[in-house]
């Protein structure tokens, strides 16, 4: 028996939890699989966009914390072993879960294995092949980060891919373009 939702995001790095923050605020169904692997706790972040320093683990907290206020279901520490592109969307499976999915948005760092297993294409470097919003060539799965780029790796750009990737899902699901701008009579 597998739980559904609208999105599943395998990785919980600033990639997966970027495309997790703007597809649950703006209304979809939205799981993490989170190992909590992250390079970000090797890090030390000094003069990002709006931060001037910060730990890179409690980055992650802070961000976590972010993404579970807006209902994430975060599976902590869940690896997934598979995903797989069937009639009804994809299946995606860890040692403890199996969800039925629409989208999946791979964030799993340089493991690329998932994308390979799925069928997505490379390039000639090795690296995920994605269009400007992130999806891959098996329409309707994305892959961000370190899966696309060889070895141009930061964490303010895979936070990037993933709200591209989220904001393409959003378009396809609303139509038109679909933007997230919030103003300040939005906040809480």
């Amino acid at each position: 028996m597998s739980d559904t939702t609208d999105v599943a995001i395998v990785g919980g790095g600033p990639a997966g939890l970027s495309a997790a923050l703007f597809t649950a605020k703006n209304g979809l169904n939205t799981v993490v699989f989170d190992t909590d692997e992250t390079w970000l706790h090797k890090a030390h972040l000094f003069n990002y966009l709006g931060i001037e320093s910060v730990d890179g683990s409690a980055f992650m907290e802070t961000a976590r914390t972010q993404v579970d206020e807006f209902g994430v279901d975060r599976l902590q520490n869940e690896l997934v072993t598979r995903v797989e592109n069937g009639e009804n969307g994809f299946t995606v499976v860890s040692d403890g879960n199996s969800y039925l999915a629409d989208y999946v948005v791979l964030s799993t760092g340089a493991r690329r294995d998932l994308a390979e297993n799925l069928g997505c294409d490379f390039t000639d470097d090795g690296i995920v092949d994605v269009s400007v919003t992130m999806e891959t060539t098996v329409a309707d799965a994305y892959a961000t980060g370190a899966m696309v780029r060889a070895e141009e790796w930061e964490a303010i750009i895979s936070a990037g891919d993933g709200a591209a990737a989220a904001l393409n899902i959003l378009t396809k699901e609303k139509g038109d373009h679909f933007h997230d701008f919030d103003v300040p009579a939005d906040a809480e």
